[in-house]
């Protein structure tokens, strides 16, 4: 009898062992295959069972989260949604998420393994420590100018902060209320395809992730690789520059909106935005310099992120010569980001420094302790200092007695560049109306503020549409706004 007992023991052991076998297969071996399985929903269930972290605006959340009492416990919720949507994105239980929602996820969902002081622990047991926050750039008056400067048109806004980077507004309109796609029923799908299916875009973050041709705000970029290249040493000589401009190797007459034009000084070339001067100082310069100023402002990156990614903004390095005039006011490939033309504006502010930008202050636990911080930002140098000074001067024309009066600031340095840029199939799209500045405070030892403002759909009427007229005010509200915070 003491065999079979003995028998029956080592039985037993072998199938304990075998059980302790199986459920390490399990757990370690085959769990990312489990876990990665569209039939559990352990993990969902787990994420929507807590409320998620916070996105700040100012200190002040603009999310939040709904008790639904169902399996997917908590729903997203938003503050002032189409406000803050180019920034927020969404958190959807059925589509996914977006924007800050998408890249700051880990903290928010509190998967973080920064969150919990015990992460090994956390990660054996499973348990999930609660969301943490996001602490954003954004200046709430800013944002709140831009959004209303904007309201009933079609355009988008981006601030920056030339010294550091820091996005202090970010406003693409049309928008929307990322609220209507937090939950997982009908509702959501109605909504979803109502907004992806709508022909003006609401979803479409116009502020980093679309690019349009510049027109003449990227003069600033022709300016600068003129003055570095010395190509013109003196803004006040008179240049070499026929009106009308024969683009080279064709007979195509390159003209300007206004007369007065022929042989400009660069100083009234672009106080009034003279095509003719600054395409022939495009070819003057050569595509080689041209590219490589360029490239310096932040053309041609295809890696910035804020931490979203950006639309890269481009020129064109393969053009000829006539392409490359065209190309230096703004026009034929050239195309840019609201965002890339506020990092312009930001670099001549800054003695020409382009500051790498960014969105996300720091990140925190809920209690407020902090996770990770922006740290110090890379900056490269797009032109010479004593360049930048010189194109401050330009700029501080061009509001004081040019084409943008209308962004001037009482008590303020303001600098600015106008824009209208053509589009469409023989130019037959109502225009785009640019402006990009910068302004300092009279008690400012340095700006505080660049933004960029694009109009899409600036007026009926195409002999009324400028940048001075339409987006000017726009970015003189948004300086305003953030000189007085």
């Amino acid at each position: 009898m003491t065999r079979h007992i003995r028998h029956a023991a080592v039985f037993c052991v072998l199938l304990l062992v075998a059980l302790l076998v199986n459920a390490a297969r399990v757990q370690v071996v085959e769990s990312a295959r489990y876990d990665d399985n569209p039939g559990n929903r352990r993990s969902t269930i787990a994420r929507y069972g807590q409320p998620r972290g916070d996105i700040l605006v100012g200190g002040v959340p603009v999310t939040g989260s709904r008790d639904t009492g169902e399996q997917l416990r908590y729903e997203r919720t938003y503050l002032r949604g189409p406000l803050y949507a180019p920034v927020t994105g969404f958190a959807s239980q059925r589509y996914g998420t977006a924007f800050l929602e998408r890249t700051e996820d880990a903290v928010l969902s509190g998967d973080h393994p920064l969150l919990s002081p015990f992460p090994l622990w956390d990660g054996m047991t499973r348990d999930r420590p609660p969301g943490g926050n996001v602490v954003t750039t954004i200046d709430p008056r800013a944002q709140r100018a831009a959004y209303e400067g904007l309201a009933g048109r079609t355009g988008a806004v981006a601030a920056v902060e030339p010294a550091t980077g820091r996005v202090l507004a970010l406003v693409s309109v049309p928008s929307y209320d990322p609220s209507v796609l937090s939950g997982n029923d009908a509702a959501v799908q109605r909504a979803w395809a109502r907004l992806t299916s709508d022909p003006a875009k609401p979803m479409l973050n116009r502020a980093v992730r679309q690019t349009y041709p510049p027109g003449s705000t990227f003069k600033v970029v022709t300016a600068a690789a003129a003055l570095d290249a010395g190509v013109v040493t003196d803004l006040d000589a008179a240049t070499d520059s026929p009106a009308p401009y024969t683009l080279p190797g064709t007979a195509t007459a390159l003209t300007n909106e206004g007369g007065g034009c022929a042989d400009a000084p660069l100083r009234e070339a672009f106080e009034w935005s003279c095509n003719t001067v600054f395409a022939k100082l495009g070819v003057d310069v050569g595509v080689e310099r041209m590219t490589a100023t360029a490239e310096a402002f932040g053309f041609n990156d295809r890696d910035v992120r804020i931490p979203f990614p950006v639309a890269p903004s481009t020129f064109d390095p393969t053009v000829d010569r006539a392409q490359l005039a065209l190309s230096s006011i703004g026009q034929y490939n050239t195309r840019a980001t609201p965002l890339q033309m506020a990092m312009v504006a930001a670099a001549v502010a800054d003695r020409g420094q382009v500051r790498t930008p960014y969105l996300v202050e720091r990140t925190t636990r809920r209690g407020g302790a902090t996770v990770a911080t922006a740290g110090s930002r890379p900056a490269r140098q797009a032109m010479r200092p004593a360049t930048a000074r010189r194109m401050r001067e330009l700029m501080e024309d061009v509001v004081r007695e040019g084409t943008g009066t209308m962004a001037a600031i009482p008590g303020a340095v303001v600098g600015g560049k106008t824009g209208t840029a053509q589009h469409g199939i023989g130019n037959s799209g109502t225009p785009y109306a640019w402006f990009v500045s910068w302004a300092r405070g009279e008690r400012d030892l340095q700006a505080r503020v660049a933004v960029a403002v694009v109009v899409e759909d600036a007026s009926r009427d195409r002999e009324g549409i400028t940048g001075g007229g339409v987006a000017a005010p726009i970015a003189r509200a948004v300086m305003e706004a953030v000189l007085r915070s």
